[in-house]
């Protein structure tokens, strides 16, 4: 989301702006730096986290720019002084970023992002970039989650009406890369390409003098092949006026309340005298990953999931930080209590066993001298280039090629990292001692 000018620069935090002035007056800020993205823990709960967000952080980068409205709203409320508003109007990302790309595993300590330049041109992207990555990825564990509980079955992600408009739509996006079949949001077809569904609410049936005659326009607008939604008076007759509108060929019907296991379990049952052995049962309401997870061994086709997604299903951020970890070559590193990082900028490798299943992550420094880890057949750096001398890169992977990663990822996880249950990280984080 941009302001109405399509500037990105003020979706940030004034202490970035006031860290550059102060840089700027006592010579500090031209100083070549390196940040990084990394996460210390995982959310409670999680055995592995996925990266999302590059594309739309890489869209953010090139919009972050400082126009005549942003230097107006900032010189009206004196944020910074003259010097720093000269300096922010020509202010344009000169440096180098590299990453995980869209869909790849995290764990603690993966070296998320690396963002090289001066202190200046880099310390104001902090904000911009986490709230980003913390968000889109955070949805993508969660949608990841659940697209795993779901075994194979369709996902419907329709949870525009629980979050911001333009978190919708970021969410939308996210669970499409991990897996969702589709999305309700239109806004997200029209800008990602994701494919969109949806029919009608509960509304429809009681804006009707009766359920035959909302099932008899559904039908008449939608065809056969739509979803008819049969639980908004007795579910039973329902699914019996369902069928006896739409004929045996009715494309699914949808139970939105209830205990919806018990619920799929009878009105298969009942389909299936009625001869509608083809039409699928869709259900929604309140679901997670734990919930779709308990539903694997029902009659259940296909989900649509809401809020639990577009919140992260209780963990709304990943809970990652951009830190300052090099200063002219020279490791720098925070000492404070259970806030510790490691100095040096760093890059990882991914340990496979023959089998192609996943060991360890292996993070290692990149400086002079400094040794990088041996590589085995069926290992694999992590990092790829994202941004070189202020450009984006030609070969960014498309959403796409990020939907494929992650499925292939998540296939080489030890069995028990792909667990709902409390645990350890799916595979450790090892730090390479040159």
């Amino acid at each position: 989301m941009s302001s109405p000018t399509g500037s990105t620069a003020l979706l940030t935090d004034q202490y970035e702006l006031t860290m550059l002035a102060s840089a700027l007056r006592d010579g500090t800020a031209l100083r070549p730096c390196t940040f990084e993205v990394f996460t210390r823990r995982l959310p409670d709960g999680r055995r592995y986290g996925v990266a999302g967000g590059t594309g739309r952080m890489l869209d953010a980068i090139e919009n972050f720019r400082f126009g005549a409205p942003e230097l107006e709203q900032l010189a009206a409320t004196r944020v910074v002084d003259d010097a720093t508003l000269e300096w922010l109007r020509g202010y344009q990302f000169q440096g180098q970023v590299d990453g995980y790309p869209e869909g790849e595993l995290f764990f603690p300590g993966s070296p998320l992002l690396t963002v090289r330049g001066t202190f200046a041109e880099a310390v104001v992207l902090e904000t911009l970039i986490l709230s980003i990555l913390n968000h889109d990825s955070a949805i993508a564990a969660a949608a990841a989650r659940m697209v795993s509980a779901a075994n194979g079955r369709r996902m419907i992600e329709m949870g525009s009406r629980r979050t911001h408009e333009e978190s919708a739509v970021a969410a939308a996006r996210i669970a499409y890369l991990a897996g969702f079949t589709a999305t309700s949001n239109l806004e997200a077809g029209r800008r990602y390409g994701i494919p969109t569904a949806g029919t009608v609410a509960h509304a429809f049936t009681l804006l009707h003098d009766s359920e035959r005659a909302a099932f008899e326009s559904q039908i008449a607008s939608l065809g056969t092949d739509t979803t008819l939604l049969v639980d908004t008076y007795d579910i039973t007759r329902g699914i019996e006026l369902a069928v006896e509108i739409a004929g045996t060929g009715l494309g699914a019907v949808r139970i939105d309340s209830g205990d919806v296991g018990v619920l799929a379990r009878q009105a298969r049952d009942q389909l299936d005298r009625l001869g509608a052995t083809g039409t699928r049962i869709v259900v929604s309401g309140d679901l997670d990953e734990y919930a779709i997870a308990s539903l694997r061994a029902e009659p259940v086709d296909g989900y649509g999931v809401g809020t639990a997604l577009v919140t992260g299903s209780g963990a709304p951020t990943a809970e990652m930080v951009y830190k300052l970890v090099e200063v002219e070559g020279r490791p720098v590193a925070k000492r404070s209590s259970h806030k510790t990082s490691r100095g040096g900028r760093k890059a990882a490798v991914r340990r496979h066993k023959e089998t192609g299943t996943a060991v360890e992550e292996v993070i290692f420094q990149i400086a002079p001298g400094a040794a990088e880890p041996v590589l085995g057949p069926h290992d694999r750096f992590l990092q790829i280039p994202l941004i070189r001398d202020g450009k984006r890169v030609d070969d960014v992977p498309t959403l796409e090629d990020d939907r494929q990663r992650l499925r292939h990822a998540l296939v080489t996880l030890p069995w028990e990292g792909l667990k709902l249950s409390h645990g350890e990280p799916a595979i450790p984080t090892v730090f390479h001692e040159a």
